[in-house]
């Protein structure tokens, strides 16, 4: 039985659009239904591995979800979830997430109001994002990140290359000779771990205490490098300091706690829910870190949010510029409705995105905006997006492949 009020309405299609407007892959899924013209968006991008994603919604969420009613989401998303036995991994997560979004889109549309206002509606006006400030050395990080602060954001995150090494978060690549010749892409903790706290000697004495700033480690260094940094870096009251230790290192966040004041935000690799929950639950970390299509999409995202309020613990989801605009705006609807919103990581987009994604938020006083239309408020224009196809690339987009002087290969 469907809500009460509602016409029964029924999925009759399932269809997959894949658009790189902005060089970057992004998978996006469109659930039509049985009532003439009423269809749903949701984000399904796994950039390194999309189409894998594709084929897992054409050839296995499709069929599934076919006939099946719209309003029932959460029953939707348990049954799809278990429907291949062993359950979770970024691939079929993704696939789920694309439908999930899809249908809470719906659900909005079927009210005629934007997705926040179905979970309780605004408690903030708009939502407070961060954005990338990278450079060679610290004074051209300190000049994008004062660019930014003139354009009224208050919340940058700094990263600086590491000379002679390839870094992430910043341009240029490697210089330094590794132990193979033909080895391109080559980095060290010890170097990075050093560089990183001048970095922000530097960002508060000239841009003063004002400013919120973020850092992500990567996951990429030793977990005692880490607690030596996060340390390192109290005296600059970070806003957060993000994925200081690897997934497989997640014990020694027990350690930090002990060692050091520093905010500590983690999770953009978990891919299942379950892996948060000890986290959280012990207050070991201050922020979530969440890729929303990794874990399954919003559906479980919301829950997860509600789960962090009673402990205290603040949400910053993962928005860089391989979660499509669709993606972008759930952010956005969870942001608007969570009381314990921390901060929304934010890719700005250009004008080709805009052209595809009509309705993306709009950005201005360093914050997103809803534009209040039903469901997600974003839509997508097929012809503009057939403009941009995938550009054949090795691997089909794999992430670069990064090692340590003596070939070791480096964890992103």
């Amino acid at each position: 039985m469907s809500e009460r009020g509602c016409r029964p309405v029924t999925i009759t299609d399932v269809q997959t659009i894949l658009t790189a407007p902005a060089g970057i892959r992004l998978v996006v899924v469109k659930v039509l239904t049985s009532e003439p013209g009423l269809y749903g968006l949701g984000c399904a991008t796994f950039t390194q591995r999309a189409l894998a994603v594709a084929t897992a919604i054409e050839s296995y969420l499709k069929p599934f979800a076919i006939g099946r009613d719209v309003d029932r989401i959460d029953d939707l998303y348990q049954a799809a979830h278990v429907s291949s036995y062993w359950r979770s991994g970024p691939v079929l997560n993704n696939a789920l997430s694309g439908l999930d979004e899809a249908l809470w889109d719906i659900k909005g549309k079927r009210a005629n109001m934007p997705v926040y206002q179905l979970l309780g509606g605004k408690v903030r006006e708009a939502v407070p994002v961060y954005v990338h400030a990278s450079g060679r050395d610290p004074i051209e990080v300190e000049d994008r990140a004062r660019a930014y602060l003139e354009q009224g954001f208050r919340y940058v995150r700094c990263q600086m290359a590491i000379a002679g090494l390839t870094t992430y978060g910043s341009r240029g690549g490697a210089t330094v000779q590794a132990l193979d010749p033909a080895q391109t892409r080559t980095w060290e903790p010890g170097p990075y771990v050093r560089a990183v706290p001048r970095l922000f000697d530097h960002l508060r004495s000239t841009l003063g205490d004002d400013v919120e700033l973020l850092h992500d480690v990567h996951e990429r260094i030793p977990a005692s490098d880490g607690l030596w940094l996060a340390r390192a870096l109290e005296e600059h009251r970070l806003f957060f300091l993000e994925d200081l230790f690897a997934p497989e290192d997640v014990a020694y966040f027990a350690l930090a706690r002990q060692q050091t004041a520093t905010p500590l935000a983690m999770g953009e690799l978990f891919v299942n829910p379950a892996e948060y929950v000890p986290l959280i639950k012990d207050r070991l970390i201050d922020f979530i870190r969440v890729h929303i299509s990794d874990i399954g999409g919003f559906t479980v995202a919301r829950k997860l949010a509600a789960f962090c309020e009673y402990m205290g613990v603040r949400t910053a989801w993962h928005g860089p510029g391989d979660v499509s605009p669709v993606g972008h705006a759930a952010n956005m609807h969870l942001d608007l409705a969570s009381p314990n919103f921390g901060i929304q990581e934010l890719a700005l987009m250009d004008d080709a995105v805009r052209e595809v994604f009509p309705g993306t938020p709009d950005v201005h006083d360093g914050a997103m905006w809803a534009n209040d239309l039903p469901g997600w408020g974003v839509d997508i224009d097929e012809a503009q997006a057939a403009r941009y196809p995938f550009k054949e690339e090795p691997g089909n987009g794999y992430w670069p492949e990064i090692r340590r002087l003596d070939g070791t290969v480096i964890r992103p």
